[in-house]
């Protein structure tokens, strides 16, 4: 069937094209054991639960006829079309990353990728964050990204550092407390 008789955009094709890098061009993509699980887990949810499942309900779909206005069939592709993309965003995202254990850091004393990271603000306010990769990085755990602002004025530091972290609303100095693997 010819492109002239669907109703389907070519906005939506053109979705497809377009991902945004995850990390700056020539960074490399650092990720913890833990954090490449998780993103192989996703992966694999996405390819042997979810994707079956949606081409399923949409084939369904296609043979009930009119899918112009076929429900099931309009969102289905649409989510099969976000699914293949997130796929594809994924399996790029492990074919780049590079694998660090912070279990076999051997200077523990610095802070390096994968370390946690006890510190004061200049507020008194003590606090603790654990520096880890782009893709696995959740704030609400207290995980930040290698290339946030406040991983990269940490990294090197050594307990009893003082380091200036430069903020929206300006620089602040904080102080290194603790240094953990």
């Amino acid at each position: 069937m010819s492109k002239a008789f669907t109703r389907e955009s070519d906005a939506d094709d053109l979705d497809d094209e377009i991902e945004a890098p995850a990390s700056p061009v020539g960074a490399k993509n650092y990720i913890t054991p833990d954090g490449y699980c998780r993103l192989q887990a996703e992966f694999d949810a996405l390819m042997r639960d979810e994707r079956p499942k949606v081409v399923e309900t949409v084939a369904w779909a296609a043979g009930n006829g009119d899918r112009s206005e076929n429900g099931d069939y309009i969102y289905g592709k649409r989510r099969l079309r976000e699914i293949d993309r997130r796929v594809r965003f994924l399996r790029k995202r492990m074919e780049a990353a590079e694998i660090v254990d912070p279990a076999r850091q051997t200077n523990r004393s610095r802070i390096f990728f994968g370390a946690t990271v006890d510190y004061a603000a200049a507020d008194g306010e003590e606090k603790r964050l654990r520096i880890v990769g782009v893709d696995e990085a959740r704030s609400e755990l207290g995980e930040v990204s290698w290339l946030s602002p406040i991983a990269q004025a940490l990294l090197k530091a050594e307990e009893g550092d003082e380091v200036e972290v430069r903020t929206p609303r300006g620089v602040e100095r904080i102080e290194v407390l603790k240094i953990s693997y």
